[in-house]
């Protein structure tokens, strides 16, 4: 036996009112209906709920006992809606800052956004866009609440979450370099080739071992932070950039060509904040976005 919430808002009130059609006029329903309502709740239960003794309704002694129940579960269900409201309207006005490297993992945190702001449209963003050294560095100094960072990484730090989506790494060209019709950039093709390199020492490491030479060895001819940077190099043949592909994804220019390294070498964007950090109401919110939206993926990877 199960009784509607709304069927224990309709007794409650009748038992309020000590009148059907008082009722009724309280609840925005019509007289009949209540009526109508009250005893089917009535032949739910087995039992009378009420008396009529002159032109007013007493309750019965299974009325009573259902009264002091309705009360309690009527007040605990408004303490629980007005609690979840009050969480809601401290979202409305939160402020969120959070940093994001260059990658394809941009999209993501746009879709996330959006979807974001759609229940909560009050809430403001910051965005701060930058190596991840740079970021981290906020993210330390308490500047912004959480980042997307590129693998290699070390998050040692932070609380992560890692996105899903892949970042394919590989150099990009000049389209009048001698690799510009090669549809990929293989290990024996770096070593002599002029390179520039990011100067975090994760990948300066990381294309090291995948070539088989040091860094000291590889002919690195500059180091650069954005790949904003290294486009007009890369285009009068200063030398191969090393990048993920999704950092030039919607601005590659023309006269370029990304050729993805053979082997591959795939990573991940991880998401981040600072450990025992409080976080907001809106931040801890916005974090339970990124983990509902690839809750699935991570439990089917699981499996």
């Amino acid at each position: 036996m199960s009784v509607e919430l709304r069927l224990l808002r309709y007794f409650y009130t009748i038992a309020e009112q000590q009148n059907i059609s008082k009722a009724a006029e309280v609840l925005h329903i019509t007289q009949p209906t209540l009526s109508r309502q009250l005893k089917g709740l009535e032949d739910e239960l087995g039992t009378p709920l009420f008396e009529r003794k002159r032109n007013q309704l007493e309750l019965t002694q299974a009325g009573l006992f259902l009264r002091s129940r309705a009360e309690e579960i009527l007040q605990l269900t408004q303490q629980t809606t007005q609690e979840f409201e009050d969480r809601k309207n401290q979202l409305f006005s939160g402020h969120i800052s959070i940093g994001c490297v260059e990658a394809d993992n941009s999209d993501t945190l746009a879709m996330i956004i959006e979807d974001f702001v759609s229940d909560y449209p009050q809430v403001t963003f910051n965005i701060f866009s930058g190596t991840s050294d740079l970021i981290t560095d906020q993210l330390d100094k308490g500047l912004i609440d959480a980042a997307i960072l590129l693998e290699p990484i070390n998050t040692d730090k932070y609380e992560d979450l890692r996105l899903p989506r892949t970042e394919t790494w590989g150099f990009l060209v000049s389209e009048d370099s001698y690799f510009a019709k090669s549809k990929v950039m293989h290990k024996e093709d770096v070593p002599g080739t002029a390179i520039m390199l990011s100067a975090r020492p994760e990948i300066q490491t990381m294309i090291s071992e995948w070539s088989g030479v040091s860094v000291d060895d590889l002919n690195v001819v500059g180091n650069s932070n954005l790949s904003f940077n290294v486009l007009p190099l890369v285009s009068h043949q200063v030398g191969a950039a090393l990048m993920v592909e999704g950092a030039i994804s919607h601005r590659q220019p023309g006269d370029t060509v990304f050729l993805p390294l053979e082997p591959a070498i795939k990573t991940n964007c991880v998401l981040v904040w600072r450990k025992e950090r409080v976080l907001t109401p809106a931040v801890s919110e916005f974090i339970g976005y990124f983990r509902d939206a690839f809750k699935n993926q991570s439990d089917s990877e699981g499996e």
